[in-house]
């Protein structure tokens, strides 16, 4: 179990940024990931909880439940083959190179997700923190095809809006969430800029090649699998000398304390055990 309280005292010193290297998993010869948790970044991945940057050659984790959060795929362009994503709201569904799809479990669902055989799928698996008032909702989903996604051209550079709005361009919107996802590649030479908003919080990942980024209270360069987080982050400016890819996440914090226990986030304990014995009585529903 992990607890954390997002909110601080007004007194309390806040870092501006905070970076982390992960962690590294692997499960068999069919799954390995770096895994970026809340707890890495001093409050500044909120409203996310975790991402895993993975490859997925085998099934897996099984079906599995998800509570309190909404657990989002982001399928990398480079992905071979699809992603078989079921879940028990009765969605049975092909991810294919580039797509994300947005499960939100809210007060319980259950979720599968499995390489068709001979696929390599790249790509990050993002627990997304959902407002108090929405832990509770009914489960939904969303599924953005890649050939929906709209493009951003920089100086040598370009980046998918997945979800948000950016350079004054918008993309779809994240459920419950103002929430900006972008998922960027850069020549050499190349910089991307992102305006950013005052006031919110942006994760940025380099997910190959080294990556530069400035903003207007600092800077930092992230070597692969380096992530880092900031404060009211705005002129969000990332750049490569030999090219890179590179995912910046940014949307308002929630500033609430919840518990993490596992696939679930909850704002007690006792919300926690009432939906792990609803999930182990079977009332969380079923995939056929």
């Amino acid at each position: 179990m992990n607890t954390q309280a997002i909110d601080r005292p007004p007194s309390a010193r806040r870092q501006d940024h905070a970076q982390s290297d992960g962690r590294k998993i692997a499960i068999g010869d069919g799954f390995s990931a770096t895994s970026y948790r809340h707890t890495d970044f001093a409050g500044l991945m909120d409203p996310l909880i975790m991402v895993d940057h993975f490859v997925k050659t085998a099934p897996t984790f099984g079906t599995h439940a998800h509570a309190g959060l909404s657990a989002v795929t982001v399928m990398f362009e480079d992905s071979e083959g699809t992603f078989h994503n079921r879940d028990s709201l009765g969605n049975d569904v092909d991810l294919a190179a580039g797509d994300l799809y947005w499960f939100k479990a809210a007060r319980g669902a259950l979720h599968n997700e499995e390489p068709r055989p001979g696929a390599r799928i790249h790509a990050l698996q993002v627990f997304v923190n959902l407002p108090e008032e929405k832990r509770h909702d009914a489960p939904d989903a969303l599924h953005l095809p890649a050939g929906g996604i709209p493009q951003i051209s920089g100086d040598q550079s370009s980046a998918r809006l997945v979800l948000g709005e950016s350079n004054g361009i918008r993309g779809a919107l994240a459920p419950d969430l103002s929430l900006t996802l972008l998922d960027i590649t850069l020549k050499a030479g190349g910089q991307f800029t992102h305006p950013g908003q005052g006031g919110q919080h942006a994760w940025l990942l380099a997910i190959a090649g080294t990556v530069s980024v400035t903003w207007n209270n600092g800077s930092a360069e992230l070597q692969p699998g380096t992530a880092i987080a900031m404060a009211d982050a705005t002129h969000i400016s990332i750049s490569s000398d030999l090219g890179a890819h590179a995912v910046l996440f940014q949307a308002p914090p929630l500033r609430k304390g919840f518990i993490h226990r596992g696939p679930f986030a909850m704002g007690s304990e006792a919300e926690l055990d009432a939906v792990e014995a609803a999930y182990r009585a079977g009332r969380l529903g079923s995939i056929d």
